[in-house]
């Protein structure tokens, strides 16, 4: 029998490693017995997961403050130009005074930089890594799940931050677009007018696009917490990979790679407020997502398999 088989078996005692294996055994017979659930409580429990939710709900708060200290005057106040990497977002800042709908468009052009990246990138960052630091990896691992399943429920827990983040985003900015500007049918980036009813409808899917165009950097920051056991190291390393490549994106004499960058298409989200949509970027988003999910989640899974797991 191992010595983390003989630490779950032991009776009560005193120290730290009593409690660990409770702790860790605990999240796995709460919430219906699920792994999966368990892990969702304690990722949403933390106090560092409500702080990132709360960062991002704040800013379509600030950005529709400032806007409408802008505009207090009666003038338009607030300019806006095409935007990059195929998309265009940030010309949606000029139409919130006419529209709060379109507060949700530019909130989420504004935090998909770089605020919503490198949230994810530290959930998925502290994954395994963070577990390994707390000394809770090990025990995890004793009971029959498997390291393939746990590797599996962490990726489908940050998948699920991805979601949920993206949302407080968008439901934030709708909530204050509704409260400081009128609401009413919209006109898209072609110029045609939709409704209301439609024009939520489209905030919902780029919502979705949003969150599906993190899927890669969930990955990525996975991949790198199975290389470390430190959860800070993982954390740090991932989001500096994300600024990196951000930076490398807006280099123009690397035109050539950059549509292989998980970033270059993130703002193609813009391209569903077209008469018709335009799918080609929008496509292009999601495959590369798709191969960066595919390629880390397989690095991920090879090398979490075959670590020697010793905290």
């Amino acid at each position: 029998m191992s010595q983390a088989e003989v630490q779950v078996g032991a009776p009560k005692g005193r120290g730290e490693r009593r409690d660990q294996p409770q702790q860790t055994l605990s999240r796995r017979t709460t919430v219906r017995g699920t792994l999966f659930g368990n892990e969702l409580l304690t990722t949403f429990r933390r106090w560092r997961t409500l702080a990132l939710l709360a960062v991002l709900a704040a800013v379509p708060i600030l950005v529709g403050i400032a806007v409408k200290i802008e505009t207090s005057d009666g003038s338009s106040g607030v300019g806006g130009g095409p935007g990059g990497g195929g998309g265009g977002g940030p010309a949606f800042i000029s139409q919130i005074t006419n529209n709060g709908l379109f507060l949700v468009f530019t909130a989420l052009a504004a935090t998909l930089p770089f605020f919503l990246p490198m949230a994810i990138g530290v959930i998925a960052g502290d994954a395994i890594a963070g577990e390994a630091s707390a000394g809770t990896l090990r025990y995890l691992l004793v009971a029959p799940a498997g390291r393939t399943r746990l590797l599996l429920t962490k990726y489908a827990t940050t998948l699920t931050f991805c979601l949920v983040a993206t949302l407080v985003v968008a439901l934030s900015a709708l909530t204050v677009g509704a409260l400081l500007f009128p609401l009413g049918d919209l006109m898209t980036i072609s110029g045609t007018s939709i409704s209301f009813t439609e024009g939520l409808g489209r905030a919902l899917l780029i919502a979705l696009v949003v969150a599906a165009s993190l899927i890669g950097v969930a990955a990525l920051g996975l991949f790198i917490s199975t290389l470390t056991s430190s959860g800070i190291a993982a954390m740090a390393t991932t989001v500096g990979l994300l600024i990196t490549v951000q930076i490398l994106d807006q280099i123009p004499q690397l035109h050539a790679l950059q549509p292989y960058f998980f970033s270059h298409y993130w703002l193609s989200f813009a391209d569903l407020m077209r008469e018709p949509v335009y799918w080609d970027d929008l496509v292009k988003n999601l495959g590369i997502q798709a191969v960066y999910a595919a390629v880390f989640g397989s690095a991920a899974w090879a090398r979490f398999t075959t670590k020697d797991i010793t905290v």
